[in-house]
């Protein structure tokens, strides 16, 4: 194992990460270092979240910065404001004894004055999202005549954003003197496209398999109705009394929900969405990450960007539409070399995304079973003793009191008073589980094919018409918010959906029939007034024939392109 001295970093810069407590180099570390100091070619560096890239290519840029300099010589570019930010910070901490290095984070949402007056007064390193980026660019503020470095941080998730104009927008303009560097934890074919029109010859490095989950995180899922989801959420908390996590939700509505509940339940959490402002928002998440709270709520556009230490869990409240956004989440935990669990709540349906993700994470995930109301009082009881257990008494506190304390409970033997003592901390959960019901349900792997081959309608659901298709610009997360939004629950189980041109296909829980039909009455989207029957199951017989590219896999992927390049500016966050 090599040491941050056997690289060559300055002095300052040791002392700098010696301070932090940083002692040997991370695997992507020990790789991206040496590489930027001893070359200028092109680097494409393939790592999970959390394994250090910030240091892998933050330090040997601020060795080679010269601060007598004072104009832009580094370009670092990140998906999200929070990430922005987090790696600016970093920067700023790295080169704490670096005389006159500066660093400056630009992004929207903050006033642009401020930073057009900060890049007048001159800085070596600008951290900064697509949008705002390309914006100071064009006004000329932003000079790039002699950027030597630039950094394309998380590459996936700024192109999952719709990021794509932007970074051919910067990329174009900035001098092909430079050294590009991509940093990335998949490598879709949009991120290798990027690659091949703006890198050249590119070396390529990667810490652990492509498009792979960190090897140090398990992953667990449940089966249980879709209206079971929260009660199987609030029993996963209620046997994991050390839980801290986020809980990922596939809209902004029912993210709000599920924190609702959460809270309104008695549990320390809350939620961050796009409708907070930003000062909410940093309060969340500086409530969050003092463990003030144990479990955030969020979407995937609301949580990117997060850099949160020692979490625990990731529940995925729902599977996400896009497979590798899974890789994502489930990297926020087990890093450091630590462990994570990610746990997803799923319905009978969805055994079939449960076997794409195994094969695009190259782990087995384990089918485990909610416990029972008993199970889970007595892990709560075993976790209070050993809290008792193991708590430290202040004796010069508490003996003012003993003596009214004995005189009051007196009349109790041991055993009556330790009775008293549990159901007085127990008895919200007795009350709550002494009848609790079974909520889980067999693991479907695949035996119908409900998902791939086989077209017909699953037992128990009905399949619907809507006259919104791909020309309307619909995709699958849009339809399934359509859906919740229109019938105002999160409840309503969702099989198939099929995106046509001009009409969709969707199937739900036969039982929600007549609330779908009586929900788009008089509804309307973008403009358009929403038809909505119930229609034939589907069968290669009577199926309209379209082009196989209109045909979406289980995930709601286009089979041929990316159903994403039609919403780039839809799903623009800034």
């Amino acid at each position: 194992m090599t040491t941050f001295e056997e690289h060559g970093l300055r002095d300052e810069l040791l002392k700098a990460v010696t301070e932090l407590g940083f002692v040997n180099p991370t695997p992507i570390q020990e790789k991206t270092i040496p590489a930027m100091l001893e070359s200028k070619d092109d680097l494409i560096a393939l790592a999970q979240t959390g394994t250090g890239k910030t240091a892998g290519f933050g330090l040997p840029i601020i060795q080679q910065i010269d601060p007598n300099q004072k104009q832009v010589q580094a370009i670092i570019l990140s998906p999200t404001r929070e990430l922005c930010l987090q790696i600016a910070k970093d920067i700023d901490t790295y080169s704490k004894y670096m005389k006159g290095v500066s660093v400056l984070a630009v992004y929207g949402g903050a006033p642009v004055e401020t930073q057009l007056k900060a890049l007048r007064r001159g800085v070596n390193i600008v951290v900064g999202t697509p949008g705002r980026t390309l914006d100071l660019i064009k006004r000329r503020a932003l000079k790039i005549d002699n950027i030597q470095w630039l950094v394309l941080d998380e590459a996936d998730e700024m192109l999952n954003m719709g990021f794509r104009d932007e970074l051919d927008g910067i990329l174009d303009t900035t001098p092909d003197t430079k050294q590009t560097l991509l940093f990335s934890a998949t490598m879709p074919k949009e991120v290798r496209n990027i690659a091949n029109n703006y890198m050249n010859k590119p070396r390529e490095i990667s810490v652990g398999k492509k498009n792979m989950g960190a090897d140090n995180v398990a992953h667990q899922y449940y089966v249980v109705k879709a209206p079971d989801r929260y009660l199987a959420l609030k029993r996963l908390a209620d046997m994991n009394p050390n839980i801290y996590g986020i809980v990922f939700c596939r809209t902004r509505h029912e993210t709000k929900d599920v924190a609702a509940k959460l809270m309104n339940d008695g549990y320390s959490a809350d939620a961050i969405h796009g409708d907070l402002s930003q000062a909410q928002r940093d309060n969340v998440m500086q409530r969050f990450r003092k463990k003030q709270l144990q479990l955030l709520v969020a979407t995937d556009v609301a949580a990117r960007g997060l850099d949160i230490a020692d979490l625990t869990h990731i529940l995925n409240y729902n599977l996400p539409d896009d497979p590798e956004v899974y890789i994502h989440r489930s990297g926020r935990t087990g890093r450091a070399g630590k462990h994570g669990i990610s746990i997803s709540i799923t319905h009978g349906r969805e055994g079939r995304r449960i076997n794409e993700l195994e094969k695009l994470v190259g782990k087995k995930f384990e089918h485990s079973l909610l416990p029972s109301g008993k199970e889970i009082c007595e892990k709560r009881l075993y976790s209070l003793m050993d809290k008792i257990e193991k708590v430290e008494v202040d004796e010069d506190q508490i003996e003012p009191f003993m003596p009214a304390i004995n005189e009051k409970l007196s009349w109790l033997d041991r055993d009556d008073l330790l009775k008293r003592f549990v159901t007085v901390e127990f008895q919200r959960f007795l009350e709550y589980y002494k009848n609790a019901k079974d909520l889980n349900l067999k693991a479907d792997r695949g035996e119908r094919g409900d998902y791939k081959g086989n077209r017909k309608t699953a037992k128990g659901f009905t399949r619907f018409f809507i006259n919104l298709g791909s020309k309307q610009r619909l995709r699958v997360p849009q339809l399934i918010g359509i859906i919740n939004d229109e019938t105002n629950t999160q409840d309503i189980e969702i099989g198939k959906i099929e995106i046509l041109r001009n009409f969709s296909f969707f199937e739900v829980d036969q039982e929600f029939e007549e609330l779908i039909l009586g929900s788009f009455k008089d509804s309307r989207h973008s403009g358009v007034k929403l038809a909505v029957q119930v229609a034939k199951p589907a069968s290669e017989g009577d199926r309209p024939r379209r082009s196989s590219k209109r045909r979406s896999d289980s995930f709601g992927n286009n089979k041929k392109g990316d159903f994403r390049k039609r919403n780039d500016k839809r799903r623009r966050r800034d």
